[in-house]
């Protein structure tokens, strides 16, 4: 719904950008925005705060196709349309200016004598709807009846196992308020979250809109995602690669599980464990590992000596040969 100050501001201008740039290119200017001034940034810097408030505002109106629509039009005719002067009160024409300074109760009048107000929920249809006789305010003014509040639009960054496991926390939304969320579990890097009922307050008593909360998730030391499976990548000695080996790998739980190392195995062989990975309403996932056979930095003269024996026991193939017959091919 329209809001009385979109006359006064330039949303295109709060978030440094044209007024045909794309869909994309909004999302991304936005996030880069909010990432810079989020109050998480900016602790105790009210200026960040307050400009994180603009940002949102600008990026709830700009983002919404219906929105930026009607704001678009609001703003051209505030913009390019004049009436002629003319004498102020009843019976004279007026101008735009005080039209409009009546309609939004900054002490214009109608030619009732009347003052005309309207919630700045109010839709630039139900604006003129009133003004004309029509919609909900009736011909005696523009009070508008229960209607739900704008959804709002705000970003928060979590850590790796908050985002797999799911948790409770504290978000400051674009108004200021202090809103307590419950995030699910298995929340993904860029996923939304349509928080129901966290948005604006509803104006004259109506529900309050939704809450638009975009996820940013800090990578892991250990674990990567992969869907809904885990991914560790775990180093194995040259004799385990070789010659086989049980070995114990972490999992997200906090746990360890023991996996089997086939002889032979190569860097890069993956190994699946069914039912470690991300658990979700809907499934949940494997625990991926990934195995990379390590070179040791040093030897000892008996491992010098035994490297020489193996050295010399081996066949004079070139494991290369392949490679270099397909690059030719």
């Amino acid at each position: 719904m329209a809001s009385q100050d979109w006359f006064e501001k330039d949303f295109y201008k709060t978030l440094g950008v044209d007024k045909d740039i794309s869909d994309a290119e909004l999302r991304k200017t936005y996030r880069k925005l909010a990432r810079k001034y989020h109050p998480d940034s900016n602790p105790g810097d009210k200026a960040a705060e307050e400009k994180f408030k603009e940002i949102s505002e600008a990026y709830d109106v700009l983002s919404d196709e219906e929105k930026r629509k009607e704001y678009d039009q609001i703003r051209a005719m505030g913009a390019g349309a004049r009436f002629s002067a003319g004498p102020g009160g009843p019976g004279g024409a007026g101008n735009f200016e005080d039209l409009f300074g009546g309609l939004f109760g900054q002490g214009g009048y109608g030619q009732s004598g009347r003052t005309y107000t309207t919630t700045s929920g109010g839709g630039f249809e139900d604006l003129f709807g009133g003004m004309f006789g029509g919609g909900a305010g009736g011909p005696a003014g523009f009070q508008a009846g229960p209607r739900k509040g704008n959804d709002q639009r705000a970003s928060t960054t979590l850590n790796f196992m908050t985002a797999i496991k799911g948790d409770t926390i504290d978000l400051q939304a674009g108004d200021g308020r202090v809103i307590t969320v419950r995030i699910p579990a298995g929340v993904k890097d860029g996923q939304k979250i349509r928080l129901r009922g966290k948005g604006s307050p509803g104006p004259q008593g109506g529900e309050p809109g939704d809450l638009i909360l975009e996820v940013s998730v800090r990578p892991h030391p250990v674990f990567e995602r992969d869907g809904d499976n885990i991914v560790v990548k775990v180093p194995i000695t040259f004799a385990e690669a070789v010659r086989g080996a049980t070995i114990e790998v972490p999992t997200i739980d906090g746990k360890t599980v023991k996996v089997r190392v086939p002889e032979f195995s190569q860097t890069g062989k993956k190994l699946r464990v069914k039912g470690r990975g991300v658990k979700t309403k809907s499934k949940t996932g494997d625990m991926v590992v990934e195995l990379g056979v390590i070179v040791p930095n040093r030897l000892t003269s008996e491992q010098e000596k035994a490297l020489d024996a193996f050295i010399d026991a081996s066949p004079e193939d070139n494991p290369r040969d392949d490679l270099l017959r397909e690059a030719r091919n």
